[in-house]
């Protein structure tokens, strides 16, 4: 078995079609059609990965997310949204209660596949990846052993995949990374996937690090870089 997936999907046909692709490809399943009965199968036995929709018929499914984002037990298990709202609020809204990615309806069933085993791949990245110490890029403290940033001192309250995409940025600070190369690493994808996945997570950051956001420098038409210095 290469993992369990717990489907959250309140239109039975679809659930079953996520759940067929899913089986086919050596993954267990599990469905629910409320966010309610979603968060009690997540506490009965926690899957390795959620297939969850936005639109569900008690609470939302970006509800659902920020409550398993709120208990250290689920706090970093893997979340891909589901909706059929593609606009991108609605996707800078999932990213922000902590979703690992979102697909927009209607989706390729072999799609959401591979992005489930690319997730699931990304979720133990291997040591060598990472630093041993914290990074230091101007008033920013990238803190590797805890998983955690400062800027001027003040936690910048960053998930786990953001983490992960400045750390990515750190290691090779000062260099331009390809959209292509960031997906590869960071999430797990093969290149030449089509999603403004890397784009909307790096507004996201951007955000978070205040007054070092501008240390996450856009190279137009290539991709992006982390400079020590600000212009």
């Amino acid at each position: 078995m290469r993992g369990e997936v717990l489907i959250v999907e309140d239109e039975a046909d679809l659930a079953e079609l996520v759940a067929f692709n899913l089986r086919q490809d050596g993954y267990e399943t599990r469905t629910a059609s409320s966010g309610r009965e979603a968060l009690a199968k997540v506490q009965q036995q926690r899957p390795d990965i959620v297939v969850l929709d936005v639109m569900l018929p008690d609470i939302s499914g970006l509800e659902v997310c920020r409550q398993l984002r709120q208990q250290r037990e689920t706090e970093m298990l893997p979340v891909i949204m589901l909706t059929a709202r593609t606009e991108e609020v609605d996707r800078v809204m999932g990213f922000e209660v902590g979703a690992d990615d979102y697909m927009g309806k209607p989706f390729s069933p072999r799609e959401l596949v591979l992005r489930v085993g690319a997730i699931l791949r990304r979720a133990n990245p291997p040591a060598t990846t990472e630093s041993e110490e914290a990074i230091h890029v101007g008033e920013m403290i990238i803190d590797t052993p805890r998983h955690e940033v400062r800027v001027r001192g003040q936690r910048a309250g960053l998930t786990a995949l953001e983490f992960r995409l400045l750390l990515d940025l750190a290691v090779r600070k000062g260099r331009v990374q390809s959209r292509d190369a960031l997906l590869e690493r960071v999430w797990g994808y093969a290149p030449g996937i089509e999603t403004r996945t890397v784009d909307t997570h790096v507004k996201r950051l951007r955000v978070k690090l205040g007054a070092a956001a501008d240390h996450v420098e856009t190279v137009r038409g290539v991709g992006y870089r982390l400079r020590d210095e600000l212009p």
